[in-house]
């Protein structure tokens, strides 16, 4: 399994830019991940391999739990040589290309956040769906 997190932006705040590279490494431990960043959303579609499962972070998206997203991995895990795709926009959102793209929506939640902290939310999720398909404890 590869994940791949493809994000529109770089983080620039130090603090934050640290919490999304731990939960990155932690990831890394047990399956391939990597951070694509891109300036704007014009590149964003450009930027997602062609062979990849996409899931793309969107409001409307369909809300799972930490478990429900473990098992939907699992599963996406099977499909497209292993790739997973996780795009995330800007503070417009993602654009209707990359919506039409996407194999599934996911929504973080029915609160709207700031890209930079969906992008931090997303990075634990992944660590834990981790720790779920491996049936480790989450480190509390």
């Amino acid at each position: 399994m590869k994940l791949i997190v493809v994000v529109v932006g770089k983080l620039k705040e130090r603090e934050l830019r640290a919490l999304v590279d731990d939960y990155v490494e932690r990831v890394r431990r047990h399956s391939a991940c990597e951070e694509i960043e891109v300036r704007d959303t014009k590149k964003l579609e450009k930027a997602i391999p062609t062979e990849a499962f996409v899931v793309a972070l969107d409001s409307e998206g369909e809300l799972l739990t930490s478990n429900g997203f473990a098992k939907r991995v699992d599963e996406w895990s099977s499909q497209n040589k292993g790739i997973i795709a996780f795009v995330l926009g800007g503070a417009e959102g993602l654009p209707d290309a990359v919506l039409k793209r996407s194999d599934f929506r996911l929504s973080l939640g029915r609160m709207t956040l700031p890209h930079r902290l969906a992008r931090l939310v997303l990075a634990e999720q992944l660590y834990r769906v981790m720790t779920i398909l491996r049936g480790e404890p989450y480190p509390r």
